[in-house]
């Protein structure tokens, strides 16, 4: 635990002060509760036992020497019950005040600048943190679930076209019925008559009907008249 605190030596704090209060702080901290800062008063003539106040994640605790500091005195005030904190700085050091709900305003003075200012701003970041809390988790947690959602969609259509396509029978195949030509197909104007071909130029022809057929440009019965047609006369 004294290990802990020796961060808190660099700004003028009271070695000893500070010893005195991580003794007592062992069984005074709640789980989760970690200390920010600590400040000791420093007044201008000996002070043998001075107040001391700390700053923590939870609260802001007052310790007050008491007995010729045999013993101390423990006041708390949370952050809930804080409803803002100022600083005056005065020739002599600073004084470090704060109010709470009950309009109630408590102050420590002769405190150095230096931990009064580092003081006043760890409080307003915990002050802060009350009214506007931190909320990363949430979003990235609804992100994921909103994902998550997304990908149980896709996968629910994509199961239901399959089952669609495994319970639909199969489109019976269209049979293509045509009446038999009586004559031969119509000729376009200016066309020569089947009957005046050679059997080269009727077998061109016959190979120029099937690739209007595999071009899907007639139909299938369509194709198989005319076949049969130029075939009656090769």
């Amino acid at each position: 635990m004294k290990e802990q605190f020796k961060k808190f030596l660099n700004e003028e704090q009271d070695p000893k002060a500070i010893e005195k209060i991580t003794s007592k702080l062992t069984d005074l901290l709640m789980k989760g509760e970690e200390v920010g800062y600590i400040a000791v008063q420093k007044k201008p003539a000996i002070t043998v036992f001075p107040d001391s106040i700390i700053l923590t994640n939870k609260r802001i605790i007052i310790c007050t020497p008491k007995n010729l500091g045999l013993s101390m005195n423990f006041t708390d005030y949370t952050w809930d019950d804080i409803t803002s904190s100022f600083v005056k700085e005065n020739i002599l050091g600073s004084e470090f005040s704060f109010s709470t709900n009950t309009d109630l305003i408590i102050s420590i003075d002769y405190i150095p600048k230096i931990q009064a200012r580092k003081m006043y701003t760890y409080a307003k970041e915990q002050l802060d943190l009350l009214k506007n809390p931190v909320q990363t988790a949430a979003p990235v947690q609804e992100i994921v679930e909103e994902a998550e959602v997304e990908d149980e969609i896709e996968e629910v259509e994509t199961e239901e076209v399959t089952s669609f396509a495994e319970i639909l029978p199969a489109a019976p195949a269209v049979t293509e019925t045509f009446e038999p030509l009586s004559t031969q197909p119509t000729q376009p104007a200016g066309e020569r008559r089947l009957s005046d071909l050679s059997k080269e130029e009727l077998f061109d022809k016959l190979q120029n009907y099937k690739k209007l057929l595999d071009n899907g440009l007639i139909m299938q019965g369509e194709y198989d008249a005319y076949k049969k047609e130029i075939l009656s006369y090769m």
